[in-house]
């Protein structure tokens, strides 16, 4: 799993600049991907727009932009313009009869991966992709196998780590991300602007 997403790392580069992949799963079925957006708006519906070529324009927008995947009982939100990380008390409320799991990057580093459940964040590890630099939060044997994944690669490959992410997230849930879905134009993209409001 972790080689489809070096492919996909390959395929597109700008994914390495900044990102931010949230995977929820929700535990109640009434919960819909209206409530979890309205959730990740920090309490207010945020705005849909259209976006004729959204890896260009996303980068306009001083918020964040939001692809939304569907996948098998889980709902995938991928921000792809600067790696904004969803904020902690934004992720408290996503879990909240849900489980979430994020990972984020931004062009100054941030290399975190979190899991979060029953409205608390119950890991998080900092600096992942620095062996000798990273931090880790919460359970750890939450995150065991990811660790154990980052420990059977070359400490210099930043891409396989950056790979291990995802391949850990898709793993734990059942969703991931295909190369296809993100070359699209004329693509429905969710706009948050309510982050700072807590």
């Amino acid at each position: 799993m972790i080689d489809h997403y070096r492919n996909l790392f390959n395929q597109q580069q700008w994914f390495e600049d900044g990102l931010c992949w949230t995977v929820v799963q929700p535990l109640n079925e009434e919960i819909t991907v209206g409530d979890l957006l309205w959730r990740l708006n920090g309490g207010r519906d945020p705005e849909e727009r259209i976006m004729e070529y959204p890896r260009e324009e996303a980068g306009e927008e001083l918020m964040p932009v939001l692809f939304v995947y569907e996948g098998e009982g889980a709902w995938g939100f991928l921000e792809f313009a600067y790696g904004f990380a969803t904020p902690d008390h934004i992720l408290t409320e996503l879990s909240k009869e849900s489980r979430v799991w994020m990972t984020t990057w931004h062009f100054n580093g941030g290399y975190t991966i979190l899991y979060a459940a029953d409205g608390k964040i119950r890991a998080r590890m900092r600096n992942f992709i620095f062996a000798e630099h990273t931090i880790q939060e919460g359970d750890p044997s939450i995150l065991a196998e990811f660790r154990a994944m980052l420990d059977r690669l070359d400490p210099e490959d930043y891409r396989g780590k950056r790979s291990a992410a995802f391949a850990f997230i898709e793993a734990s849930t059942g969703m991931g991300i295909e190369a296809e879905w993100l070359d699209i134009e004329e693509a429905s993209v969710i706009i948050l602007d309510n982050w700072n409001e807590a």
